[in-house]
């Protein structure tokens, strides 16, 4: 199971479609205050319709609260201002993953003191950043396949046919 960190989210959409990405791949969810919502919006629970019920999350009051309660966990930093690719890293079973808010990332001082954790998503250069829960799926299933999907249903199947 990975677990996926939000510092202080700031659109409950995002946040929603996270939490709905989390149900569907077995993750927990973090949310670290304050957040841009409150989280009984109308807005988050409809980007996460009827799987919010499902989703395992933890709120807590602040980045101290969650280090604290989650024994300061190994953390890999989603940035923008990565100097490796979230490819180059090997994720393993229980790692946290961190993404920032939508307006300012994750905070340089956390980034200069974790850097052999920081890691970011190739992009052309004129763009700013992806959005959140784009970018989120795709570093949690990158995690995901280096841990060969553990616990996944691998195989779809057709409701009027066999595959043969």
């Amino acid at each position: 199971m990975f677990n996926i960190v939000l510092l202080e989210p700031e659109i409950p959409q995002n946040t929603g479609n996270i939490g709905r990405t989390c149900v569907a791949t077995g993750s927990r969810l973090h949310l670290i205050e304050p957040m841009g919502f409150r989280i009984t919006e109308k807005g988050l629970k409809r980007a996460g319709m009827d799987y919010w019920q499902h989703l395992d999350v933890t709120i807590y009051d602040n980045l101290e609260d969650f280090l604290e309660k989650n024994n300061n966990p190994k953390i890999y930093y989603a940035t923008t201002k990565g100097p490796q690719k979230y490819t180059d890293v090997s994720f393993e079973d229980g790692d946290y993953i961190m993404f920032g808010k939508e307006s300012a990332g994750i905070p340089e001082d956390i980034l200069h003191d974790n850097k052999e954790t920081a890691i970011r998503i190739p992009m052309n250069p004129e763009i700013r950043s992806l959005n959140l829960s784009n970018s989120v799926a795709i570093v949690l299933y990158e995690a995901l396949r280096q841990t060969e999907f553990a616990g996944m249903q691998l195989e779809g199947h057709l409701r009027n046919f066999d595959w043969d």
